[in-house]
């Protein structure tokens, strides 16, 4: 199946409680690619790329996220596939 892509807007309590470092390993695990970053409002972005069979379990995993965060809202949208050899933190 192709690959797709998806853009994530995760609220809540998800900044300096390790969610950029704990979405990296679970991206890692479902060899998806792409890269997440902390905004200036205090939301995170995830930018995913892989299998759609793995994207939803990483969803899955994004509206809950680490013990540490409390995750209030997420929004994602399909956006379209990016070639990217790795998942970083930006």
């Amino acid at each position: 199946m192709a690959h797709i892509g998806v853009e994530v807007l995760v609220s809540g309590v998800v900044q300096g409680v390790g969610f950029r470092f704990f979405t990296t390993r679970e991206a890692e695990k479902l060899e998806i690619t792409g890269h997440v970053s902390n905004l200036a409002d205090g939301d995170v972005r995830v930018e995913a790329y892989g299998d759609p069979a793995n994207i939803k379990t990483l969803l899955a995993w994004l509206e809950h996220g680490p013990n540490s965060a409390k995750v209030a809202h997420l929004v994602a949208k399909e956006i379209p596939f990016k070639q990217v050899h790795a998942f970083t933190v930006e």
